[in-house]
């Protein structure tokens, strides 16, 4: 089933809200601070392609995923704007969306068909978005490498 014909719930309706594009690699440090810094809430890390995750992890399993995840962009993402990390309010986020950099297609602007994030932070549970959408096998190592067990499909 298309996400597009699920029920309409929460996460769906977060989903599919208004966010606000991180432009500046300097964005991208300033909102990863705050998640740093923010050890109250629960965040679940949802890997598009995989089973969506059963609980919230862990504040150093968050902390380990922004640096890993991080890096990743960085490196893959050879250029001089970030660009492909979209937050649902930058100075207080519940809901972040990032783009694999090697899976882009139109992230902004219009598109019939626009590509579904690799990796998302929320605080609510998320939701399947697409059962087609596979991870390839490096994003999915990289994944299992860093949530091993049950917490990957």
């Amino acid at each position: 089933m298309r996400e597009s014909d699920q029920p309409d719930s929460t996460f769906r309706r977060m989903f599919r809200g208004h966010f606000q594009g991180v432009i500046s690699w300097q964005q991208l440090d300033s909102l990863w601070d705050k998640l740093r810094t923010d050890d109250g809430r629960d965040w679940f890390i949802y890997a598009v392609g995989e089973a969506p995750p059963p609980a919230p992890v862990t504040h150093a399993q968050l902390v380990s995923f922004i640096d890993e995840i991080d890096a990743l962009l960085r490196r893959e993402h050879d250029e001089e704007y970030c660009g492909i990390v979209y937050a649902d309010e930058r100075d207080a986020p519940t809901f972040i969306k990032i783009f694999d950099p090697n899976n882009l297609g139109v992230v902004c602007g219009y598109s019939d068909n626009p590509p579904l994030p690799g990796w998302i932070l929320s605080l609510i549970q998320p939701e399947d978005l697409d059962a087609t959408h596979v991870l390839p096998g490096n994003r999915r190592r990289w994944w299992q490498r860093l949530f091993p067990g049950p917490h990957t499909a």
